[in-house]
This record gives C-alpha cells, sequence and structure tokens, in this order.
C-alpha cells in the first residue's frame, strides 16, 4: 500500500476481509430477472437484512407506475419491484449517494440459473458480476467507513433498485431525488474492462414505440380508401434510420402489424432505440423524431402516436466528474491498483444521475466480464479488491470536511 493514514489503512483492510463471496452466491442463487417480482421481493429481504446492520432509515419504496405499448398499440401497466432506500446522517458536512441495482437480464424462465465455478478465482453464475458483486463490495465499504471515526462527516443515501435492467422506468424519479445536494455519487456496475477500467463518458438512450393509426379497406376492392399503417411505419422507419452517425445510434428493432393479404392494414407500432452523443445531439434527435413523425402523417394520412422518452439522458465528462475519477485514480495508486478509464456505449442509472448535476462514477464494482450472456463470470479477488477502492474514497471524501 502507498500513502494511506492508520485510519485509511485499517479502513481498507476491514473492507477487504467482509464475507462478500458468500454474500454473491446466496444473493445470485436466486432469480431476480427484472419481471420476476417474487424473486425480487425474495433478493429484496436478503439485502434489508444485510444492511440493516448499518445506521439510519431503511425503508422499501414502491415503483412509481409505469406504461408500456403492446403489439396492437394499447397502453398497459407494467408492475416493478419495490426498491430498497438507505439513509444515513442526512444533516453530515459530506452528502453522497451510491446506487445499485437487484435485478438481471435472466428471467425465471432462462436456461442461465445456476453458479459455476469455471476456474480457480472465477464464478460463473447470472448477476455474479452485474451486480450482485458491485452490492458487496458497496455494503463491505460502507460497513468499514463505519467503523472509521472519520464516519460522522459523511452522511448517504443508498438505493438499490429493481429495474435498472429495464431502463429504470420506476425508479427513476427516486434516484433524481435522492441525487439532490449530493456531493459526488458511485454506482456499483461491473468495470467496464476485467482488468478494471472504469466507463467514463456515456452516451444517451431512447426507447420509442409509434404507434400509427390508418384505415383498413379491401386491398383488391377499394385500396385507395385504406391508409396503409405498416407501409407508414416502413416509411417512418427508414427516415428515423437515415439518421444515423457517430454522434447518433438509431437502431430499428420491430414492427409489429398487419393482418390478411387482402386487408389494407390499420395499426402498426414501430420500436426504435436512439443513442445520442451529448445533449445537443439529443435535442437534434427530438427534432428528427417530430419532423419525420409530421412528414409521414401527412404524407400516408395517418395518426401517430410517439410513446417513449429519453430516459438515459447522455453522460458527458465534466470538469466536476474528471476531478472525482482524479481522486478515485490517486486512491487506486495508494493501494497499488492501476484505474484507468474510458468512453463507453452501454446506460445505466449514473446517466440519470450525471443529468441531475452530480459527479458520478458508476463502475465501482468487481472486475468480471460476459455480463448479460450465460457466460458472466466474476474474478473472486476483485471483491476485496474493489471494496478497499470504494473505502478508501469513500474516507477521502469525507475528509473534504475537515
Amino acid at each position: 500500500m502507498g500513502q494511506l493514514s492508520a485510519i485509511e489503512r485499517a479502513a481498507v483492510e476491514a473492507a477487504g476481509a467482509a464475507p462478500m463471496l458468500a454474500q454473491v452466491e446466496a444473493w445470485a442463487g436466486i432469480n431476480s430477472g427484472s419481471r420476476n417480482l417474487e424473486g425480487l421481493g425474495n433478493v429484496a429481504a436478503l439485502l434489508s437484512d444485510a444492511f440493516a446492520g448499518l445506521p439510519g432509515e431503511l425503508l422499501f419504496r414502491e415503483a412509481a407506475p409505469v406504461e408500456a405499448v403492446d403489439a396492437s398499440g394499447k397502453a398497459y401497466p407494467i408492475e416493478h419491484g419495490r426498491n430498497l432506500h438507505l439513509v444515513v446522517r442526512p444533516k453530515a458536512p459530506v452528502q453522497l449517494l451510491l446506487t445499485g441495482h437487484m435485478d438481471t437480464v435472466f428471467g425465471n424462465d432462462h436456461a442461465f440459473q445456476s453458479l459455476t465455478w469455471l476456474e480457480d478465482g472465477v464464478l460463473g453464475g447470472p448477476g455474479v458480476a452485474d451486480m450482485k458483486g458491485g452490492i458487496a463490495v458497496m455494503l463491505a465499504a460502507l460497513e468499514a467507513v463505519e467503523a472509521s471515526p472519520l464516519a460522522g462527516r459523511l452522511g448517504y443515501e443508498v438505493i438499490i433498485n429493481s429495474d435498472e435492467e429495464v431502463g429504470s422506468p420506476g425508479s427513476a424519479a427516486l434516484i433524481a431525488q435522492a441525487a439532490q445536494g449530493k456531493r459526488a455519487a458511485l454506482t456499483y456496475e461491473p468495470a467496464a474492462l476485467p482488468d478494471g477500467t472504469l466507463a467514463g463518458a456515456r452516451p444517451g438512450s431512447g426507447n420509442f414505440s409509434f404507434v400509427i393509426a390508418g384505415r383498413s379497406a379491401h386491398a383488391g376492392r377499394n385500396p385507395e380508401d385504406g391508409r396503409n399503417a405498416v407501409v407508414a411505419a416502413a416509411d417512418l422507419a427508414l427516415r428515423l434510420a437515415k439518421a444515423k452517425g457517430p454522434r447518433l445510434s438509431v437502431n430499428v428493432a420491430k414492427v409489429d402489424g398487419g393482418g390478411p393479404n387482402n386487408v389494407v392494414p390499420d395499426s402498426a407500432v414501430l420500436r426504435v432505440n436512439m443513442r445520442p452523443a451529448t445533449v445537443e445531439d439529443q435535442t437534434r434527435a427530438h427534432s428528427l423524431i417530430d419532423a419525420a413523425v409530421a412528414m409521414v402523417a401527412a404524407e400516408h394520412g395517418v395518426a401517430i402516436h410517439v410513446h417513449g422518452s429519453f430516459a438515459r439522458p447522455p453522460k458527458p465528462m465534466t470538469p466536476a466528474a474528471e476531478q472525482l475519477f482524479g481522486l478515485v485514480k490517486r486512491a487506486g495508486d495508494d493501494l497499488g491498483q492501476a484505474i484507468a478509464w474510458q468512453p463507453t456505449g452501454g446506460v445505466c442509472d449514473g446517466n440519470n444521475i450525471a443529468a441531475c448535476g452530480v459527479p458520478v462514477i458508476d463502475t465501482m464494482g468487481v472486475r468480471g466480464g460476459k455480463i448479460h450472456s450465460m457466460e458472466e463470470y466474476l474474478i473472486v479477488e476483485s471483491l476485496a479488491e474493489r471494496a478497499a477502492l470504494s473505502a478508501l474514497t469513500l474516507l477521502r471524501l469525507a475528509g473534504e470536511a475537515e
């Protein structure tokens, strides 16, 4: 270790010695796919027991109401699991936000359900890296800080949500509220690369469903009286796809609609994902959507309803973010951990936190890889490494109150 005080040394040693592997095995052994409300509830109960040892007020927050659009264009409600929320010392001079998620991309009917030792020190399993390992790291660091004489300088909120993997629609408002007035935020997604590299700038992401209402008619007798919703959807898809470029990713994902060959289809739903590089690019994307929808509606004589939004705003590297990355890098240097960062194309709750004006590092979790696949793995030694890194980072942020 490098230049650590006695207080810092005790905290990082305590964090690294926490029983994180056993926690990961217990939490990842329960399916907690984003739509598996029972499994999410079971994992949430275990997490509540684990975080109950920290001071402060620990509550479950209900998800906000959310609607989606089905293949026929009708809106319907979607239920999400409850979100764990802990508030500790809200009057302390330094206030932080720490976030994680309990859900995974693997539903209860997915083939990937069990944990397997792939080799010595490498554990495979659903959510071991993304992000049951990260939650264990967060908890270990907080427990170590609470045992430190510097704990009183630091206040924090912890949110572990149940819907991050589907865009956090039911928890985004809770996260935005908790971010207000925070000095900084740490989110425990796995490292961007297996060597521990952090994610820097991220694009935004928006999922849109364009519900198109045309007019049916007989395809042979009076097709001119019809308004073909599928053709209008195809035209809209092409117009949006043409806007794809280095600063705006456009993925036309799916078209629902149509029916018998002898009927002009009167309804269609077009699904599109867009990822703007910056806030300015997001504004241009909004203008593109508005213009394309207006033109297609006018040319095809259809009505188009737009459902969706840019739920993940772009996350740029601001001066405040660079300052926070510098603090973490120096902590890594003193622990013998080389810390670097690079832009990434993925999105997470860090995007939403950054949009609140709070500097955030959102890959403070474990080293591992192949997340969102049946080959997901956790490098076990990184549990202790990253817990030590978080503990030291938290103590040095607390030190700003001197």
